[in-house]
């Protein structure tokens, strides 16, 4: 128990989740929805929340008058509601090996991700589903809403174990979204899989979700430029397969032009399949580059 509250602690602590409620706010600002007065809607998925009064002015429907407020003041006020689409936001986070091992820091930033868009949808009263894939796909939670969920959420991902080998292709075939409500996808993932060159084809099955799909390339700033020179020693972190190779600072450059060349091919591979891609490294300003992937044209940005 108390391990679990430091883990907690160690990964949110006040001070971040103060930033996320300043997160919150500054997104709440930007919204532009038509306030209305209290009537039915015959949109499937939308929610009315309350907002504010104003004077009743001839025109306005009798049925949004406040009566109890009349009573108090003897002056006809109405309701004004706001119109909120619901939507099923689905948060994927890659658990495997290569997301701890050997830079810890990509595990803290994707579960800091996950939790910022998860408390911001449950904020917003959306519905929330995080789940994990590894050597499979797995749920972590249940389908959650309202921010009484938030304090579960951070324990949940707190005790989110991560390591063992990634199947990239498996985990997402598995993953079927409902078809119940409009959707968000967030898969969060260095993208490495069993061979990089498995993750486009581990994308294709987002072709066929119906929903804004967002991917989060989570990568170490040393994994597109290492600092490595003479005889090297590599371990898979997934496979514990050994590799012995001479770098020099020749085939660092071929290593970096490579690495380039592949988050190159997973820009152009998402974009022809209209799926947001977004690299982010560990070493950017987390506020700033958060708000830069919502104002990418997600739908949450405008929900807050």
């Amino acid at each position: 128990m108390g391990n679990s509250h430091n883990q907690t602690e160690e990964l949110f602590d006040a001070k971040f989740l103060g930033r996320l409620r300043s997160l919150f706010f500054k997104l709440r600002k930007r919204r532009q929805l038509q306030r209305r007065g209290q009537h039915s809607t015959p949109a499937a998925g939308f929610t009315r929340e309350f907002k504010d009064h104003r004077s009743y002015t001839p025109g306005d429907d009798f049925r949004t008058i406040d009566w109890r407020l009349f009573a108090r003041l003897e002056k006809p006020f109405i309701r004004i509601f706001e119109e909120v689409q619901e939507f099923h936001v689905h948060i994927l986070i890659d658990r495997s090996g290569s997301m701890v091992d050997p830079y810890p820091q990509k595990r803290t930033m994707a579960l800091r991700v996950t939790v910022a868009l998860a408390y911001l949808a449950l904020l917003s009263q959306h519905r929330v589903s995080i789940l994990s894939l590894a050597d499979e796909l797995r749920r972590e939670t249940q389908p959650m809403k309202g921010q009484g969920h938030v304090h579960f959420l951070l324990k949940q991902m707190a005790e989110l174990e991560f390591g063992g080998t990634t199947d990239l292709i498996g985990s997402l075939r598995q993953f079927r979204p409902g078809r119940d409500r409009r959707g968000m996808v967030f898969l969060i993932s260095d993208l490495f899989g069993r061979s990089p060159e498995t993750s486009t084809e581990a994308l294709l099955q987002a072709t066929g979700w119906p929903a804004e799909t967002h991917v989060i390339h989570v990568l170490h700033p040393r994994e597109k430029e290492p600092d490595l020179q003479g005889e090297i020693r590599l371990l898979d972190v997934e496979t514990a397969e050994i590799r012995r190779i001479w770098m020099t600072k020749r085939e660092l450059a071929r290593y970096a032009k490579a690495f380039q060349q592949f988050m190159d091919d997973l820009h152009r591979f998402c974009m022809r399949r209209q799926i947001d891609y977004f690299p982010w490294t560990t070493d950017q300003l987390f506020e700033d580059t958060f708000l830069d992937l919502l104002s990418r044209g997600s739908a949450l940005a405008g929900t807050g």
